[in-house]
């Protein structure tokens, strides 16, 4: 068994590429693998801390997540963060919470909501203040637990733009090398809408488990210089958590089809 203050390692495992030949297949696979991350880590410690991203990703894990009728989602040990959100009510429709909301946590009644953590939008004036709150939700979900500096999520999802972004952590940005905050705040975000918060690399190389999922053929580029050109320093090839923790690429193949890394096959 993995126990968190193993995760507190130096060493970091390279980065494992699973390739479907369907979005649909990819949605199937991921709900499998992400079926596994939570029977581990409930395992480990009788709950699932998840950190999810926004685009397409919450539609494509309610696609075989809900409505499931094997019980095998245990919706009542998840705790579920946000990698980054954008600072806008949490009813705005660029609020990752809002679409986590519309596509995912409305249609599971099992879900405790006090175990889904958004921002403050009370706070949206001072980028800041979102941040520090955010991470105070942090320090106490992880209160008491193995790992005193860094919080260790068991599962972080993730997307990734086409600069190579991924959370609100963007090429050349002064984040890039935070090392002391668990959450930041950015206010010069080159993408739209530009004040935000974002977990760093103290959190996500921390993790059990990092996972990209990634669909279509605008991600062909952008993938194939992360996983071929890690020298590079994209934002999305920094992700690479202390071993034994792993960040995994699930894509389809329109997505893969540039890059030259090699895959591996998909089990559970």
């Amino acid at each position: 068994m993995v126990t968190d203050q193993q995760v507190l390692k130096h060493e970091k495992a390279a980065p494992v590429l699973y390739s479907f030949p369907t979005s649909d297949e990819l949605s199937q696979r991921l709900a499998d693998f992400v079926i596994k991350a939570q029977d581990a880590a409930i395992g480990r410690r009788d709950k699932f801390f998840i950190a999810l991203s926004g685009g397409s990703l919450p539609k494509m894990l309610a696609k075989y997540l809900v409505n499931r009728t094997d019980n095998a989602v245990r919706w009542d040990k998840w705790h579920v963060f946000f990698a980054d959100e954008r600072l806008v009510p949490l009813s705005h429709a660029d609020s990752n919470f809002k679409l986590a909301e519309d596509e995912l946590f409305s249609k599971v009644p099992q879900l405790p909501r006090d175990q889904v953590y958004a921002i403050d939008d009370t706070l949206l004036d001072d980028a800041d203040e979102v941040a520090d709150e955010y991470e105070k939700k942090l320090v106490q979900a992880f209160v008491g637990k193995d790992t005193v500096r860094n919080p260790v999520f068991d599962l972080i999802l993730l997307g990734m733009g086409p600069d190579g972004h991924t959370c609100s952590l963007f090429p050349d940005h002064e984040l890039l090398h935070e090392q002391d905050r668990w959450i930041a705040s950015i206010e010069d975000s080159p993408k739209p809408p530009p004040r935000r918060i974002t977990f760093t690399y103290s959190v996500l190389n921390h993790a059990h488990h990092c996972a990209f999922v990634l669909s279509g053929e605008n991600k062909q580029d952008m993938l194939a210089k992360v996983l071929d050109e890690p020298h590079l320093g994209l934002p999305a090839s920094l992700v690479r958590p202390f071993a034994p923790g792993e960040v995994l690429f699930f894509a389809d193949d329109a997505a893969t089809k540039k890059t030259h890394y090699t895959r591996t096959d998909f089990s559970v």
